[in-house]
This record gives structure tokens, sequence and C-alpha cells, in this order.
């Protein structure tokens, strides 16, 4: 992809991702991640329905009228956006591949950060780290980011969402806002979300494509496996081949949703061909 065109696309994102956060997500997230505490900010005078254990009693024999301690939230966090770019990220049977919705939903949540004055940092992962971007404040860098989820090409194709896990654990030591974003067609992180999850606010946003679901019934096919890169035929018109391919896509799926359940952290599942918009309202309301 040439500069010019890799500017276009980046522009084209960042004006549909940050109309989302400027009108409809950046109040949402503000709700429900909250700072790290209240920290004081001044002292004004009493007001009718103040709370009167707010009262700076030192202030009040001072001036000989009650004044009140006021305080704000503490507000700078850190989000870290955990991107999936493995082989499997690259399918769509609809108008857009999974990638171009990880993108979106990625760029959303940064420009909901930004605008809340938050720190974001980027971990693309396959079966190994591919790139790590530190958390950083700024519109310029959430464009870097969203220039790396457009054009970065992984070394790998295969996927392990443990070892990304626990990189994060490794690098990031406080407190920091989790979106792990991915198909999460792989298994064997229960452990390593659980203790990613003592420390970290988690969720985990699932996207997929409805053929994921259920092999249509079309006799002989080659098929390509994107994380291995092999292509094998497959007889689709065979009965125990396509209960194999769904019971593998549900065990996946309900591996997911109960080991995010069970280390305490959220789970956002939204189809390619839905608005992921609308699910992250609901989870964010939820909270």
């Amino acid at each position: 992809m040439d500069t010019k065109e890799l500017l276009k696309r980046v522009r084209k994102i960042e004006i549909k991702t940050r109309r989302l956060s400027d009108h409809i997500f950046s109040g949402e997230y503000h709700t429900s991640f909250k700072g790290r505490g209240m920290t004081f900010s001044e002292v004004r005078q009493y007001q009718f329905g103040d709370d009167i254990r707010a009262i700076d009693w030192n202030v009040t024999a001072r001036y000989n009228e009650a004044h009140v301690k006021v305080f704000e939230e503490e507000r700078e966090l850190t989000m870290m956006l955990m991107v999936d770019i493995s082989g499997s990220e690259s399918f769509g049977s609809k108008s857009q591949f999974k990638k171009e919705i990880v993108t979106e939903i990625a760029a959303t949540m940064a420009f909901s950060a930004t605008q809340n004055n938050d720190k974001i940092g980027l971990i693309l992962f396959s079966d190994q780290i591919e790139l790590y971007i530190p958390p950083k404040k700024g519109r310029s860098h959430v464009l870097r980011i969203i220039r790396e989820l457009i054009e970065f090409e992984p070394k790998s194709h295969k996927t392990d969402i443990s070892q990304a896990l626990k990189f994060l654990s490794g690098i990031q030591k406080k407190k920091a806002i989790v979106f792990v974003i991915s198909d999460f067609m792989s298994g064997e992180y229960e452990h390593t979300l659980k203790i990613a999850s003592k420390k970290h606010d988690i969720t985990g946003i699932r996207v997929y494509d409805i053929r994921e679901q259920k092999m249509p019934n079309l006799g002989m096919v080659p098929m390509l496996d994107a994380e291995t890169g092999e292509t094998r035929l497959i007889n689709t018109g065979s009965k125990t081949v396509r209960m194999n391919y769904e019971k593998f896509y549900h065990d996946n799926v309900q591996y997911f949703k109960e080991t995010f359940s069970k280390s305490g952290a959220g789970v956002v599942n939204t189809r390619v061909d839905e608005s992921y918009v609308t699910k992250l309202l609901g989870y964010f309301k939820s909270r």
C-alpha cells in the first residue's frame, strides 16, 4: 500500500471513529471506567444541600462562614489495546473482513480514551508479540496506532492469547483498562487471564463472521487454513465433518465466555455484519 492510499484510509477511519467517540462513547467510557480515586480540588462556600462531612472547619473558623472541601476524580488512566492480527482475522463473508471491524473498534476506543485525556498503548499479537507501542496521549499517537492496525504485516499467522496476556503482565505494572480484540479461536489462556485480571480491568471483544458458525453443504471444497497456510480438500457434504466443525467453533466460544466471566473480565460479542456501536454502548451501560 502506498503512502497516499494509507493516509487516505487512516483519515477515513479517523473521521468515522472520532465522530462515534465524540458523540457517543466518550461519556459512556468516562462513566464506565473510573479514575484511581478522589483528589482535593478547592475550598468553596457552603451551599444548601452540601454534605456537612465535607465542611473544612479550619477555613470556616478563619472566615466565620461555612466552607466545604471540593474533590474531583483523579482521572488519568491507561488503556491498552491488545489486538489479534493472526491469519483468521482476514476472514470475511460479508462486506467487511474481521480485521477491518477490529481496526474500527480499536480506533473508537482509542479516541474515547483521548477525549478523557487518558494514555493509550497497543499490543499487536499472533502467537508472538508482533508490535508493542508504549502508552502515550494525543491525536498523533492515536493516528500512529491506526496506521499500524491498517498496514502492519505479522511474521506469524497463528494465535496464542496466553502469550499476549503474559507480555501484558510483564510490561504494564500499573492498573490499566485492557481491551483484548480477537475472534478467540484459540484456547488455553485461562491461567494467564486470571493473573492479568487481578491487576487490570479487562474486556474481551469477540469479533466473528456468521459463516464461521456453520459449515454449508457444498460438497468437496478446497479450504485454506489462514493460520497454517495449508490448503485441504474438505468434504462439506459429510454430516460428521459439519458437526465436528460446528463443535470446534462452539467449544471455543463457550471457553471464551466462561473463562472471561470466571476471571471477572467483561465480554462483548459482535458479528461483522452487526452494529458494534450498539454492542459496545450496551456493554458500557451495563457496567
